[in-house]
């Protein structure tokens, strides 16, 4: 059995945590940003980075008491290497290196897309490769089929905007609190989903690429119009986002053998989300695995256990890893026509 710790800064939550290679949560510490970047309306990347530098290695710390143990009784060390905010990744990604330095434990620098890919086998040991896993977070929408650990085939990617970044737009255009994915579900719950004729962007196309730019533009034009409740906007958002996974995953599905359809990353908190995509599988004869909802958003337990995976499997790094701001998971994967550096 591995003892992994495992640090997390790629955008504005600092996390920390220890887990074992039989899936055990050890310790594990979270600090969010919200209040700080909430008057801004989004995350200022050098807030964020300061906060990391102030608050990581105190995380670390007490995941260690917690288990009452020291670094040098950890097996690796593992770290967002990118992608992401650049300053946060290289403030944990340092951190990582002097403490691998100084215990002379392996460095494990992992991508963080999969640590989100392979979170669902944290909480799920029935989960075996391959997978079609739709990842949806605040800077990624992709499909990928999941083959192993470090082997990845993008099926489709946003063209422009990520389904994250669009609740976050959305929820501002209403007013409504950073983050804006968690306000966008509490206020869609008094709304009627079908009150405004919102565009479903590329449903019914032959490929099964996403894109929100649309829809935003559309939701923004719904609020300076006035004819509609916020709680009616809110939850016809919400509905066409939904709508738009199920098409596109539906057509990702009929692509891949794989036997199981996994949804990670922060928009996978979404109960709608969840419950649609559940029935989709269950109607394409696949099984259906998500995490809870603390391990869908950024945390270090899917870092740690990323780490354990690519532990397992021999894939170590040295202390010249690199921090990167993107880091596709299927680096060779073709170019999207449309699509931005973030696909």
């Amino acid at each position: 059995m591995a003892l992994i710790l495992g640090l997390e800064s790629s955008c504005d939550d600092s996390a920390a945590a220890l887990v074992t290679s039989d899936r055990r949560i050890v310790a594990q510490r979270v600090i969010g940003q919200n209040q700080a970047h909430a008057p801004f309306g989004g995350v200022v990347p050098e807030i964020a980075a300061r906060a990391h530098v102030e608050v990581l290695p105190g995380l670390v710390r007490e995941v260690l008491d917690e288990a009452g143990i020291g670094p040098g009784d950890v097996d690796a060390i593992a770290a967002t290497a990118g992608p992401g905010l650049i300053g946060g990744v290289m403030v944990g990604l340092l951190t990582a290196k002097a403490l691998a330095l100084a215990t002379a434990r392996p460095l494990i620098a992992v991508n963080h897309l999969e640590g989100h890919a392979l979170s669902p086998r944290l909480v799920d040991p029935d989960l075996g490769f391959p997978y079609l896993l739709l990842l949806a977070s605040g800077g990624h929408c992709q499909l990928l089929e999941v083959r192993g650990v470090g082997d990845y085939r993008r099926l489709a990617t946003t063209i422009d905007d990520a389904a994250g970044e669009a609740f976050d737009k959305a929820a501002k255009l209403l007013g409504l609190p950073y983050p804006g994915g968690p306000a966008i579900e509490l206020l869609a719950r008094e709304g009627d989903p079908r009150a405004v004729p919102l565009p479903r962007p590329l449903v019914g196309s032959g490929e099964p690429h996403f894109s929100f730019a649309g829809l935003k533009s559309a939701v923004q034009r719904a609020v300076v119009a006035g004819e509609h409740r916020p709680a009616d906007i809110a939850a016809s958002f919400q509905q066409a986002v939904v709508d738009c996974f199920v098409d596109r995953t539906r057509l990702a599905l009929r692509r891949t053998d794989a036997p199981a359809l996994v949804v990670a990353g922060g928009v996978a908190a979404n109960a709608s989300v969840r419950s649609a995509l559940q029935q989709l599988a269950a109607a394409e004869g696949r099984a259906f695995s998500v995490p809870p909802g603390w391990l869908c958003t950024d945390n270090a337990a899917m870092i740690a256990w990323a780490g354990a995976e690519r532990f397992a499997a021999g894939l170590v790094d040295g202390l010249d890893a690199p921090a990167r701001a993107r880091w596709p998971l299927d680096e060779g994967a073709e170019a999207v026509r449309g699509a931005g550096v973030k696909a």
